[in-house]
This record gives C-alpha cells, structure tokens and sequence, in this order.
C-alpha cells in the first residue's frame, strides 16, 4: 500500500564528527530529561538530539546483501506509522510513503563486459593486524584501504592503481622486491546486481535508498518468515559497498545506538557497575573505530568484528540506566580515545596488546592477573616458560572467572580433522590450495609473558608452516584463546593421532575481561575502579573537542 503524499522536503546527509566534535551544541535541558527518566524508571533514553555527546553513527547493519540471488529485506513500520522512501529519479528526488517494502536483488546484463580488479596485499584475522599491515605499505608509498570481503585485507587504493597498466606495473615491482604473497584478483563482469522494490504497481531498479520514518523505528526482516526480526531506531540507507554487493547502513544517534550494544555485549543482568564499564567502553571503541569500513562508505558494523548490535530489539532499564549515567564518559589515555577493547573471560591473566595484534604499543593494554588478591606474581614467574604456565593453568581458585564454563577448557581433535581445517585457512588467506596432505606435528615454539601462544609450527608431509598470535585461532579449530598448551594423542598402535588443546578464557584477552567484571562489581567496586584495573594509566573523561580521537 503507497500512502499517497504531495510533497516532501530532501533529505540532506550528514557526516557529524569524522574528526571532530565542535559543531555540535550541548542542551542542557536533554541532561535534565535524562535524570528525570533514571528517577523514574523510564527506560527510554534521548534518541534524537544531535548535541556533542550523542553524533550520528553509521553502522552497516546488513553486509554484502545480494551475495546470494535469494537474498531478501522487508521494511516495516511501527504501528500508527509509515515508512518514508528517498531515492533519486531523472526528475530528481523522488519520496514514496508506505508501510513496507520489500528489497530483493536482481543480476541484470551490463551493456559490455566490465574487468573488476584489485590488489590484495596482505590478508589478516583481524582490523588491528590489517591496519598495522597498512601502515608499513604506506612507509614503502604506497596507497592503500582496508576492506572486508571476507578476512580483513589490504588493498592497494582502486582510485589510486585505476587502470590494468599500473596495477600490473605495482604487482610486478613488488614481486620483484620479494612480496611473493601479494596478488591480482580480477573478475571479468558480464552482469551487475540491481536491487528493486515493487510499489503501487510500479517497480523500482536503485543502488541507493534512503528509508526512515516519523518515530524514527523501522523492522528489518530478512525474509518472511524471518523469526528474529529486528528494530532499528534512526534511519536506513540501502547503499553499494566495494564487492559488488550492497549493505544496509543504520544511521543512528550514538546514545540510541549503545541501547542496541550494552545488553547484546555485557547482559542485562550483571551488577550495574559492570554494565556501566561496558558502556562507557562501547561508547570509546565507536567513536575511536569510526574508519573501518571507509572502504564501504560506512562506518562500523553490527557484529563481533565491531561490537554487537542489535538495535532496539531487544532493550532493558538496567543497561539503558548505566548508558544514561555515563552519557558522554569515555575512556582515555593521554586525552587520547583509549583502545577499548574487551572480551568475555581471560583465563586468568589478561594479554599485553602484542600478544595478539601488531601495532605501536599501548601501554595501559598490558597483562594484568585477573583476580582481586595475589594468586599469582608475573613479575617472578614468567608465563612464557611452559613449566610455570602448566602450572599456573592448573589453579582454579582466586580468580575472578573461578568457577564459569570457559575459565579453563579443554578439548581434542583429530589429526585428520586438524588437517582439513589448516588447508582451509591457508586457502581462504592466501588463495592458493596447499599441496600437503597431513600434519605430522604441532608445537608451540613461542610464548609471551602473559602465557598467550605467540607462534606456533606445523611440520607437514611436504614444509613448516609457522603460524602467529590471533591467526593460530582460526588455523585450528579447538583454540577459543591462545592461552592454552597441546599435547599429542596417540592411537593404539602408538601413532600420532591427534591432538589436544587444554586452555583458558574466551576471546582475545586483551582489555577488560566481561565475566572478571561481574565478580569485580560484586566485590563492590565501581565501574571507574574496574576500568582502571584492567586498562591501568587511563582516565575517564567527558566528551569534549580537546580529546583525540585517533
């Protein structure tokens, strides 16, 4: 049903503090309405003034949609309200009220063949690894953006090596440097992907879409039968990323956004302090992480490679009570926005920045026993020997994770089993198919003082292959941390026959453990106390134009 409509005045996009904060003017009264819902019990918290503590985001709520031909998006609005479509039209912009629309995709012929290339430089596990990578291309001048088909990759900049001549020119002079690794991907495109919606009768072909409505609350599903809808406050814009494919981007104040992150990261339901530490380093990380998806056009995304986001499907008074008391606290070290980073449970003892990622050192992300008292000194027993961290992986008591599921694990896996996996990550990151056909051993050659697994060599029938820091978890299967050790399983023919990995924790390790958080809170502590425990030197602050963002 089209809602019929005479006129409409454009939208007009905005891009609220790429670098800065200073345009935006503070209201006083928005900070008395916040104390008056905390004194109240309201669990709504401002989701429209644009002041300098709650800038517009963009977040891509839906990635590489039209990557399969059936891929479908139906957008609803509330009850009692419609949905507002935008689109450009050779007439200019065109407005359609409604109560839905259905997006689906379609390959349609181009008029000639198109040669889509690009230059991948390096592939990595993670934002952090890929940026540091980035910056040593940019040392060697050369140009470069971070994108995310799949694994994190480094490209050399399309606007820069446009044409087949200079990128073959780059790829053969950096072959002959000895970057073997760095390929050319290129695809010979005969049809592109269009999406469409279909409206009183007429049918629409847009690679742009703006979609909002007047109480700021659209339904995303992902198809009709969708069980887990979900509810955005902002808007949407449906939008073309860099693989041919497009992505729904929620454009979302900061402070409604954190309603959608705080309970899907920490719960509902542990102690306030732990909630509030949440949500002031949910706020740090979108703000310090703002660039990660230039390369798409948007700014973060809504899953682990971000921060879970769920919008306001699923909102809570606690977690909306501990964003109203922190609006505009973040965290800091040296008026710089911190590296906020966290994870769900340490094992123990936390990971220095370099245990896991590459890149200049943060001195407040370092290696601190997650416990209370003194179960054990670092300082004296270092977990880079593998008898002292045996050792220390056999305590239970005195931690702050004593007693939840992943303080210790341990599982085995077989050799066959551990085979397919690895072949499978080189392929993913390299693309190229190894031509081993078995592991004949795994080890750990090197670990850092923390107890994490810093390298790791796998001899098979035909080379070594020396794995390091965060990718060994996604070389094997069984590690869901990189503080663990392995010892070989033999058949009973005595012949090697797998392998098992016995660890602690979940997650990278680095920052603020969520799970040491609880018991922390429950030993009283305040959420300023807990975040300056885990991230030791830094400061909480008040949004302001003096503070750096990156």
């Amino acid at each position: 049903m089209i809602i019929p409509t005479s006129s409409f005045t454009s939208s007009h996009r905005v891009h609220p503090h790429r670098l800065s904060l200073s345009r935006f003017t503070l209201f006083s009264l928005s900070q008395v309405i916040v104390s008056i819902c905390i004194l109240f019990g309201v669990t709504s918290v401002r989701a429209n003034a644009e002041d300098e503590f709650n800038p517009t985001l963009e977040v891509g709520v839906v990635q590489q949609f039209g990557k399969k031909p059936t891929d479908t998006l139906i957008l609803k609005a509330k009850p009692d309200d419609h949905l507002i479509l935008r689109f450009q039209s050779p007439e200019g912009e065109k407005v359609l009220h409604t109560l839905s629309v259905v997006l689906k995709m379609e390959m349609q012929p181009l008029p000639e063949p198109f040669v889509d290339e690009r230059i991948i430089l390096s592939s990595h596990r993670s934002y952090e690894t890929a940026d540091e990578e980035a910056q040593k291309w940019r040392e060697m001048g050369i140009e470069v953006e971070l994108a995310q088909p799949d694994l994190w990759q480094v490209w050399a900049k399309r606007s820069v090596y446009n044409t087949p001549l200079l990128r073959r020119w780059l790829l053969e002079s950096l072959k002959a440097q000895g970057h073997q690794k760095v390929r050319l991907e290129t695809q010979v495109l005969k049809q592109q992907r269009i999406p469409y919606w279909v409206l009183g009768g007429y049918r629409y072909n847009r690679h742009e879409l703006q979609v909002s409505a007047s109480q700021d609350m659209i339904e995303v599903h992902k198809s009709s039968k969708d069980p887990t809808p979900m509810t955005y406050g902002g808007s949407l814009e449906l939008q073309p990323d860099a693989y041919g494919t497009h992505s729904l981007v929620n454009h979302v104040p900061l402070e409604t956004y954190l309603r959608g992150v705080v309970p899907h990261e920490m719960g509902a339901w542990p102690p306030d302090a732990s909630i509030e530490a949440q949500a002031i380093l949910s706020r740090t990380y979108a703000l310090r992480n703002l660039r990660r998806f230039e390369a798409d056009n948007y700014e973060i995304c809504a899953n682990t490679d971000c921060q879970v986001y769920k919008g306001l499907t699923e909102v809570y008074p606690s977690t909306d009570r501990a964003i109203a008391v922190t609006e505009g606290l973040v965290l800091t070290y040296n008026n710089e926005l911190a590296d906020a980073v966290y994870f769900s449970s340490s094992g123990g003892v936390t990971a220095n920045f370099h245990d896991i990622w590459n890149g200049p050192e943060r001195s407040y992300l370092r290696s601190v026993v997650d416990s209370p008292g003194q179960v054990w000194d670092l300082s004296a027993n270092s977990l880079a020997s593998e008898q002292n961290f045996r050792r220390f992986m056999s305590l239970q008591k005195g931690f702050n994770e004593e007693g939840w599921v992943d303080f210790r694990w341990r599982e085995a896996t077989s050799l066959k089993a551990m085979t397919a996996h690895l072949k499978y990550y080189l392929e993913r990151k390299y693309n190229i198919k190894p031509d081993f056909k078995t592991i004949k051993q795994v080890k750990v050659t090197q670990r850092s003082p923390s107890g994490r697994v810093l390298q790791m060599e796998v001899q098979t029938d035909k080379e070594t292959i020396k794995i390091e820091k965060d990718e060994i978890q996604n070389a094997f299967w069984p590690p869901i941390s990189t503080l663990f050790y392995v010892d070989p399983i033999y058949d009973q023919d005595k012949k090697l026959d797998g392998y098992v990995f016995v660890g602690g924790g979940f997650g990278h390790g680095v920052g603020l453990s969520q799970t040491g958080s609880y018991k922390l809170s429950e030993l009283g502590w305040s959420s300023e106390r807990i975040l300056k425990f885990y991230f030791p030197g830094t400061e909480l602050k008040r949004l302001s134009e003096s503070i750096i963002f990156w």
